[in-house]
């Protein structure tokens, strides 16, 4: 449980906040590529960590995240003509480049211009793996590049996709590191009934947790006793600061292997009360499918996401369109799709869940050891320090699954595995 003081400190994002004021140490996804793929294209609005935004590519093909608000009269750039590398007002006429500064001031006459006095807030941005990147913290702090092993990968063997979860960061975040929760809430209760876990997943039900610490965050795994079997179905995953997980997605439901494929999510906030859940699958030996790139029947998909608006089919307003007669014989929730069932539970706590009403246990050691990882960081970040996971030790880091004897330590067995480097 978290007092209701701490509560508090560790969600709110907004800027000068404590988790704000750490999260923008980190480069965070923020566009598809796609959103924002012709030069002098639409602007297009972006909210992330509370800020208002607008991104555009300019003539030269650069992409610039500057603030929504024309410092002149602080009418929005959404309306802005997007031209000539760079975004003009519409209002009247001043116009600004990816760096944020004024490039042309055409309503004032040239005695009375003060454009080189004119800079609106503008951020630094980075596009790798078909995702346009932003940091939004102090200039001469930039880390690393975002080269999650994701990103290296060719576009035949990576799929990326988001979607809008309409409570906070923070809940989105322990629903992603909980794992054994999927031997529950994904389950299937009958052969051929959608994507969900039969097999390991539901039947290996109970397992111990281990966590080591890393300097990027930590990796843990879980270890569960197949009944009947003297293994356990060993899963390991990566926690890397402030809001990533890296997973394994490698093994069918009977234990067989599948394609050396890794996943993972990031849960960016958009502010307290909404998160962007980016989606990301790659493969390192066969191509991925279409299916497997546009995530079709985990709910990111595009019959369960809007693909303009990131906003899911299946929401509170209309009860994640649970059905309780596939619920009564199908799969445990009635909800179809594992990222849709896991949407509905976490949003179904409310905006900002309670967290000195809890009870927690030992599977919960990877979301306790995270939250103390976040109120150490932030207390790191207000001292001048440097935060875990603001460099590169996470570029090459892999979830791994396999079947393994029941007396085998999985994090030490399968590190050569998980450090790709």
């Amino acid at each position: 449980m978290l007092s209701t003081s701490d509560n508090e400190k560790i969600t709110r994002v907004g800027p000068g906040t404590p988790m704000g004021d750490l999260m923008r140490r980190y480069w965070q996804p923020v566009l598809l590529s796609r959103e924002v793929a012709e030069p002098d294209g639409d602007p297009i609005r972006v909210r992330i960590l509370g800020e208002d935004l607008v991104a555009f590519r300019d003539t030269s093909g650069r992409v610039g995240i500057i603030s929504e608000w024309c410092p002149h009269r602080l009418t929005s750039m959404f309306l802005g003509r997007n031209e000539e590398d760079g975004l003009r007002c519409v209002y009247h006429g001043w116009k600004f480049d990816v760096l944020g500064v004024c490039v042309d001031m055409p309503n004032e006459p040239e005695a009375f211009d003060f454009k080189h006095k004119i800079k609106m807030v503008a951020y630094p941005t980075e596009e790798m793996g078909g995702v346009i990147w932003v940091f939004m913290g102090p200039a001469e702090l930039k880390p690393p590049r975002p080269e999650f092993e994701f990103t290296q990968q060719p576009e035949t063997h990576r799929g990326v996709s988001k979607v809008i979860e309409e409570c906070n960061w923070l809940q989105a975040l322990e629903g992603g590191l909980d794992s054994v929760h999927s031997s529950f809430l994904h389950r299937k209760l009958a052969a051929g009934e959608g994507l969900g876990f039969d097999g390991l997943r539901a039947d290996a039900t109970a397992g111990r947790l281990d966590v080591e610490i890393e300097d990027y965050g930590y990796r843990y795994a879980s270890h569960r006793p197949i009944p009947g079997k003297e293994d356990n179905y060993v899963r390991s995953y990566h926690f890397v600061m402030p809001h990533v997980q890296i997973r394994a997605a490698q093994l069918n439901n009977d234990g067989s292997w599948l394609k050396f494929k890794i996943a993972g999510h990031h849960w960016v906030p958009i502010d307290d009360n909404t998160t962007l859940v980016w989606n990301w699958l790659y493969s390192l030996d066969d191509p991925l499918t279409k299916d497997e790139q546009e995530e079709r029947g985990f709910g990111n998909g595009p019959n369960d996401v809007d693909q303009e608006t990131f906003r899911a089919v299946g929401n509170k307003r209309n009860s994640w369109n649970i059905d309780r007669s596939k619920q009564r014989v199908a799969s445990f929730t009635g909800i179809d799709g594992v990222n849709a069932q896991d949407r509905a539970v976490q949003e179904s706590m409310g905006t900002i869940v309670n967290r000195s009403q809890e009870h927690l246990g030992q599977t919960d050691k990877a979301i306790i050891t995270m939250r103390k990882m976040l109120k150490n960081a932030m207390a790191v970040v207000q001292d001048g320090g440097v935060p875990p996971g603001a460099s590169d030790t996470y570029y090459h880091l892999r979830g791994i699954e396999e079947v393994l004897p029941q007396d085998a330590a999985g994090l030490e067995v399968l590190a050569d595995k998980m450090f790709a480097r």
